[in-house]
């Protein structure tokens, strides 16, 4: 699979969102990420802002789905998005609803193995349920509070490898991973490189890094020439 660089445009109003889109598709980015807190200070007016301004761009709903699957993707469908994320701890049931409207409504589905008890066995878990990416994601939160105690939290990349062993899927990893990390990732594997909050976002204000478009034109560069990342088959 070609290496994919994806934006999480991790904002709270539109207009930034746009430009912060904008200047991201001027440097090379794939995919355009409407991030949890875009959707929730606008809902789906960002995702349709979005849609409009660019109607050939994938673009992924981080609405970290927990219930309601089925209504829930078919909000984010019908508002322009062709991904959407729903979260491995829900019930098996709303996963199952997940996969099945994106199977009926035509938007692929990504399944985040946050706060999973066994992210390996989690994303095995939902890749079974039928969800065409892993997203294998250490918690913003979890890792801050952990930090500011003096303990360790793990990282993503921690696991990464023995993730992408045991699908046969696309997997992406997310969370406190430096910009050289993140672009390292089609190394283990993981074709999905995803730049948001802290490392395009300021996480703590949900405001757009300054001097951002040329460090994304160098990841998009340095990403987009690694050439095809091959899926693994699971192992036994």
């Amino acid at each position: 699979m070609r290496p994919i660089v994806q934006i999480s445009l991790d904002l709270t109003d539109i207009p930034e969102a746009l430009e912060t889109a904008e200047m991201a598709m001027r440097a090379g980015v794939d995919w355009l990420e409407v991030g949890t807190p875009l959707i929730l200070a606008e809902g789906m007016n960002g995702v349709r802002a979005l849609r409009d301004e660019y109607p050939d761009t994938p673009i992924v709903a981080d609405l970290k789905t927990m219930d309601g699957g089925w209504l829930e993707a078919e909000i984010m469908a019908k508002a322009g998005a062709t991904h959407v994320v729903v979260m491995g701890q829900a019930h098996r049931e709303t996963i199952e609803l997940v996969v099945q409207a994106g199977e009926d409504l035509g938007v692929e589905v990504m399944g985040d193995n946050m706060a999973m008890p066994d992210p390996v066995e989690g994303a095995r878990y939902l890749a079974d349920l039928g969800c065409d990416y892993i997203i294998h994601h250490i918690g913003y939160d979890y890792r801050n509070l952990r930090a500011e105690r003096g303990e360790s939290a793990p990282s993503p990349l921690d696991d990464l490898a023995a993730i992408v062993d045991a699908v046969d899927i696309p997997v992406q990893a997310v969370g406190g991973l430096s910009i050289e990390q993140a672009i390292k990732t089609p190394e283990y594997g993981a074709p999905l490189v995803v730049i948001g909050a802290p490392l395009a976002i300021e996480a703590d204000r949900f405001e757009t890094a300054s001097g951002m478009e040329d460090v994304l034109r160098t990841i998009c560069d340095e990403v987009h020439a690694y050439g095809d990342v091959p899926l693994s088959s699971p192992s036994a």
